[in-house]
């Protein structure tokens, strides 16, 4: 029987590297993205995964790396960037690449795939979104507003592809811990009279992190979405997901705002 071909953006850390293995685990042909897989330090490989160059914020590397994969039955859209900065003072060409990589990228991928998915009448779309993009915090609204639309996109799609057994589902982790911290962009201008809550919700998120859950559980979640026959639109996994989601269902949205801003050292 013919293996099954996964493709898995931003595979050389992180959730998508956990990912592109328990795929490979579960017997898929697994095929991880990196911006320059000649450069990737042999402990960002995962030894049977097939790796090729994708630049999301490139239309031309975008179709390339489709081209390369071939026919796909897994696209898990996980590469993207994490920002953090007050609306005021974010600069808008790192607004617009945090868009190209978070959402359009991931979206113009999607396209490419889904023809050869829609006639094979099977196919599964994973986007890697947030649980921030359903409890937005101050400083993180150009991330926020990136998963959000990802998401929207996933939703408002699947009743297009599920009469043609082509699944779209959003996967929101909670605080992870990934070294994401180390990488996310930040923006503050000199003098912010944002600067001490900015600050404040930099180290909380950063402790945060620190304590967060494994890649591994993210990717188990992952995997569970992909096998189901029929997947829910959407899975959310870490910072105790189950009970903030209720709380979210009965407490007034003032109530909620609160305790997401406390949590990340507002008051």
């Amino acid at each position: 029987m013919t293996k099954r071909t996964a493709l898995v953006t931003g595979a050389s850390s992180g959730i998508g590297k956990a990912v592109a293995e328990a795929l490979l685990g579960r017997g898929y042909r697994v095929i991880g993205t990196s911006r320059d897989p000649e450069r990737m330090a042999a402990s960002a490989r995962v030894p049977g995964v097939e790796y090729l160059p994708l630049d999301l914020t490139d239309e031309a590397s975008i179709v390339a790396c489709a081209e390369a994969a071939g026919a796909v039955d897994v696209l898990v859209n996980n590469a993207g960037e994490s920002q953090l900065g007050a609306l005021e003072e974010l600069p808008m060409d790192a607004l617009r690449r945090l868009f190209e990589l978070n959402v359009f990228g991931a979206v113009r991928l999607t396209q490419l795939v889904l023809p050869g998915m829609r006639e094979r009448r099977r196919g599964r779309v994973v986007m890697v979104g947030s649980m921030l993009a359903s409890f937005p915090l101050a400083f993180r609204s150009s991330y926020v507003a990136s998963k959000a639309a990802v998401k929207a996109f996933a939703l408002a799609s699947r009743r297009e592809l599920s009469p043609y057994g082509v699944w779209l589902i959003t996967v929101e982790p909670g605080a992870i811990n990934t070294g994401i911290s180390e990488r996310r962009t930040r923006y503050q201008a000199e003098g912010s009279p944002y600067a001490d809550d900015y600050r404040a919700v930099s180290t909380r998120l950063d402790a945060n992190e620190t304590v967060g859950i494994a890649a591994e559980k993210v990717a188990a979640t992952v995997l569970g979405a992909i096998e189901a026959a029929s997947p829910k639109p959407f899975y959310a996994v870490g910072s105790r997901a189950p009970l903030v989601f209720a709380l979210r269902r009965i407490l007034p949205r003032a109530a909620v705002e609160r305790m997401v801003s406390r949590r990340h050292g507002l008051s």
